[in-house]
């Protein structure tokens, strides 16, 4: 075979390059990469984003005194200007922010360096903090580019300074205010660029949970919450002040309460780690509870700083657990505890985990993962020895719960021979294949067993946990699947995600497509509710019309209504499906009140609990059945509905949807 291309290879191309030379190449300088894409930054633009903000600032603040320069934080909230998200005050007692003029930018001091250049900051080296929540010095910098308005004060040397900024850029050099010889440290007050966040504004109760739970994970620090008048509620005092001596434990006992747990005492401590060549490593603190009749409760943290998707230390905590208890169950001779799992341990425990590490590794910068490989080894010699004492110090103590958890293995155990029987039951003896990406339910298909068909492995994921295990099972599909109404057969053979939905369903295709074969009594397609997720959906009814007719005939498929919209006042939070459901809702259940508007923007973006209460749960959600018009109920009626509407001509489309317009119908219900 030749090298070289056939001469006419690029004959359709064309030979003018256009606009694209040099002047179409952009340098980003200063903070301006912040400004536009700032989802690289704090993860997107969203409730969460904005609140983000808040955590950077506080976390600065708590590095200060988990470095033991700080003993004191103050967190204040004010409603700031009419169409801001309000201001918020973060100040503390420490060094305070060096403003000298810094080395590599001469005439600049060296706070203005750190609030306006990323990559900037005192956590690289390790030198001025030995263990912290900032990292990559973009923290503080970031939440400047994306607020309208900052000061920053410093009180250092019994001297006090003021800079401020605006959308990152600074307005007028450092001002020397005078002597200030009872202060000390640095106060930050910011708002949120309405041009980045658009009418979204702090919630105050969320703010306040923040600066509650810092104050657990540092014992040595005290907290003083203000608020504002205008924004103080039941939840949410004027003033408030924190300080837990107990850390961990205290917050764990809180939550706790009265519940009668599985142990008295909860196992709960701390431990530094060993040194390395006389240089600490950091320490680990916990708190675990196992409630009787209670749901899973897991926190974690590093550096202070949440990590709600867990990690290396998460992963450290549940070998220290599951190994512990294995070595306690051989020592009492109970033989099957060696079949015990971390998810046994975990079950339903109450779980306070906080780690201090030196140069932490995490899978964003939003910091929702911590990835250090070095983090589970460490927690997990640390937390071991003192689960082995928390066991054998009181055999009973360690017998109930050995005895509670392998309660909980028989069970799993249980439940995946009886699911092992049925499924096997339910194919008719067959040998049944099924996609490795189906998360499947326990019951037997036919009668109340749903699969939901969900867009994207995010969705997929909390789905899953949202999921009732018994009834409901889970297949995540890859973005926009194939169009099989212009596809040829061979093709549609090709495809994976057909290929996996059909085995999934297990009722055949087209000639072969048997109803009472489907494994589930529902199909439920849940895509997000934007336009890519109606499109979607779209595609996939289309699959279902053309490949399987008798399914749709016959009343199993169905769509998912997730909600678009979320409005609070107060305590009452209501969920809108669409613009014209939030209308009706702010004109009649809020009337009159000052709502707080949150948009979803996916389904990946709900927590699990949202998910099931909003989309999934039978007793809250809601469906539409999708059905076939009676004149396309044939097979060749159904193959014509699919060609107008899904094949290759648009004027058939268009004839359709001219001819048809008064006719839409939603048959909305309650399933």
């Amino acid at each position: 075979m030749s090298d070289s291309a056939p001469d006419d290879l690029f004959a359709n191309t064309p030979t003018s390059s256009g606009d694209y030379n040099a002047s179409a190449i952009e340098v980003l300088e200063g903070l301006e990469p912040v400004r536009r894409r700032p989802g690289m930054y704090i993860g997107g633009t969203d409730d969460r984003a904005l609140h983000h903000l808040a955590a950077e600032v506080l976390d600065n603040a708590m590095d200060e005194a988990v470095a033991g320069h700080a003993t004191r934080i103050e967190m204040r909230l004010e409603e700031g200007e009419p169409g801001t998200a309000g201001r918020l005050i973060i100040a503390d007692n420490g060094r305070g922010i060096p403003v000298d003029e810094h080395p590599k930018f001469p005439g600049k001091s060296t706070l203005e360096v750190i609030l306006s250049t990323l990559h900037s900051g005192g956590k690289f080296s390790g030198k001025a903090y030995a263990t912290s929540g900032g990292l990559h010095g973009v923290g503080v910098s970031v939440v400047n580019a994306l607020s309208s308005h900052t000061r920053v004060e410093v009180a250092r040397d019994k001297q006090l300074y003021a800079q401020e900024f605006s959308r990152g850029i600074t307005q007028g050099g450092l001002q020397s205010l005078g002597a200030a010889p009872n202060r000390r440290g640095t106060t930050v007050a910011f708002t949120p660029d309405p041009e980045i966040f658009g009418d979204r504004k702090f919630t105050p109760k969320r703010l306040f949970k923040l600066a509650r739970s810092k104050a657990y994970l540092f014992a040595g620090v005290e907290i003083r919450w203000k608020c504002a008048a205008a924004l103080v509620s039941d939840d949410v005092p004027a003033e408030a002040t924190f300080k837990f001596p107990g850390g961990l434990a205290d917050h764990l006992a809180e939550q706790i309460g009265t519940r009668e747990c599985v142990t008295a005492q909860p196992f709960a401590g701390s431990q530094d780690f060993p040194l390395v060549d006389g240089i600490g490593q950091g320490r680990v603190e916990w708190a675990i509870a196992w409630p009787l009749y209670a749901d899973s409760v897991f926190s974690w943290y590093c550096n202070t700083v949440p990590t709600p998707d867990g990690g290396t230390h998460e992963q450290g905590l549940r070998m220290a657990l599951t190994r512990g208890l294995r070595a306690f169950g051989e020592l009492v001779g109970a033989k099957k505890a060696k079949d015990i799992t971390a998810d046994d341990v975990m079950t339903g425990a109450e779980v306070m985990l906080s780690v201090f590490i030196r140069d932490p590794q995490f899978q964003s910068q939003t910091k929702d993962r911590l990835t250090s490989p070095e983090a589970a080894r460490l927690v997990e010699n640390a937390v071991r020895d003192h689960f082995d004492h928390f066991l054998t110090d009181n055999m009973e103590r360690g017998k109930a719960l050995l005895g509670e958890v392998m309660e909980r293995m028989d069970e799993r155990l249980k439940r995946k021979q009886e699911r092992e029987i049925k499924r096997k039951s339910a194919t008719n003896a067959k040998k049944l294949r099924l996609p490795g990406k189906l998360t499947d339910c326990s019951g037997e298909g036919g009668r109340e067993t749903e699969l939901f068909i969900v867009e994207g492995d995010s969705a997929g994921g909390s789905a899953k946990q949202a999921r009732d295990r018994k009834s409901q099972a889970i297949l995540p599909i890859r973005g926009k699947i194939l169009n099989v109404a212009s596809a040829t057969n061979d093709k549609i053979r090709a495809n994976s995600e057909i290929a996996d939905l059909s085995l999934a369903l297990g009722c055949g295709t087209r000639k072969d497509c048997d109803a009472d074969q489907l494994r589930y009594d529902r199909i439920i397609i849940m895509t997000d509710a934007d336009v890519d997720g109606a499109h979607i959906a779209t595609l996939l009814m289309t699959f279902f019309f053309q490949e399987m007719p008798d399914i749709v005939k016959k009343g199993h498929l169905f769509l998912a209504q997730p909600p678009l919209y979320r409005l609070t006042a107060g305590k009452e939070s209501r969920y809108a499906r669409d613009d014209a459901h939030r209308a009706e809702l702010e004109a009649t259940v809020f009337k009159g009140k000052k709502v707080e508007v949150s948009r979803f923007k996916g389904l990946g973006e709900m927590n699990p609990q949202q998910l099931r209460e909003t989309t999934m749960a039978p007793e809250t959600r809601g469906l539409i059945r999708i059905t076939l018009p009676q004149e396309f109920e044939d097979r060749a009626g159904v193959a014509r509905l699919v060609d107008e509407l899904m094949g290759r001509n648009p004027e058939h489309r268009f004839n359709f949807i001219q001819n048809r317009a008064g006719e839409v119908d939603r048959d909305l219900i309650d399933a």
